[in-house]
């Protein structure tokens, strides 16, 4: 085996030697098939997360009724910019008032809730209706947003801010 010498024409036939391996340049790859996935009571699940917060939601046909925690959506995100971080998913897929949201969220600050909540409403609709994913994808709302606060180091006050100096 080591006495043997191997040059490039060797290359070239072993290339040429295995075409059965080998895909054709025009052959072109199927894109994956996404399917619907319902629970026993036709519900649709996902989970969304942003910062420290998670979101468990539940999506199913409605009249566009979303509870949090237990509360209504207004009362639990009191802030106007909260609520239409929540429906953005919808506006996007055009189905405003279209599903009715049932979701628990833990954890962070609301402003990080309210972005788990849309994470896990985009996934939800997605596999509730697998043809929305392009445009929610296309928004932007599928991806985990992945920053969280930044840790802070020793012989500093913050993160990056120092002690104040004091030159007398």
């Amino acid at each position: 085996m080591a006495d043997e010498k191997k040059t490039l024409e060797n290359l070239a036939e072993l290339a040429g030697s295995d075409e059965s391996a080998a895909t054709p340049p025009d052959a072109v790859v199927a894109a994956p098939v996404y399917e619907q996935k319902l629970d026993a009571q036709g519900r649709a699940y996902a989970t969304g997360k942003r910062k420290d917060a998670v979101a468990r939601v539940w999506i199913k046909p409605g009249s566009g009724k979303i509870e949090v925690n237990g509360k209504e959506l207004e009362t639990y995100f009191a802030r106007p910019v909260l609520r239409m971080i929540v429906h953005q998913p919808f506006v996007t897929a055009n189905r405003v008032d279209q599903y009715d949201i049932a979701c628990t969220v833990k954890g962070g600050g609301l402003s990080g809730q309210a972005g788990a909540v849309r994470h896990g409403i985009s996934r939800a609709l997605t596999r509730f209706e697998p043809e929305l994913r392009g445009v929610l994808k296309k928004g932007g709302y599928l991806t985990r947003d992945s920053r969280t606060v930044e840790r802070k180091k020793y012989g500093r006050r913050k993160a990056r801010r120092s002690f104040q100096f004091s030159k007398r």
